[in-house]
């Protein structure tokens, strides 16, 4: 079992930035991680991906502004936002899962392991 514990949500004007951590207990060895955000009345989206050979990958909407990394030492994955707009306000979750040769990033249906959330809110 893998569990997931997220911070480092809150409040920030646009154009501001934020780092959301996502630190995980358990067997963690070759996970592939994400980041995915969830708007009031909108459905889950993946923002961001990373494989266990470090690779990453984003969505359109983020990629120059947001940047995803891990802590190997830390168990820890980190989304650090930047030029952050008031059309990335929702709740961030970040999610787990043992990695296949199939292993995409996005899809919310390709993860076993999921955080609680923290929400961010942008304003203008």
């Amino acid at each position: 079992q893998v569990q997931l514990v997220e911070s480092g949500g809150g409040s920030v004007q646009a154009g501001g930035s934020l780092r959301l951590s996502c630190a995980a207990f358990g067997y963690t060895y070759n996970m592939c991680m994400g980041w995915f955000r969830q708007a009031p009345e909108k459905e889950r989206e993946g923002v961001a991906a990373i494989d266990s050979d470090g690779k990453t990958s984003y969505v359109d909407s983020v990629k120059g502004r947001f940047t995803i990394s891990q802590d190997n030492a830390k168990n820890t994955l980190y989304l650090q936002m930047a030029s952050l707009k008031p059309e990335d306000t929702a709740m961030y979750y970040c999610a787990a899962v043992y990695c296949t040769r199939d292993y995409a990033g996005f899809s919310e249906y390709e993860y076993d392991y999921w955080g609680q959330g923290t929400h961010v809110t942008v304003s203008s």
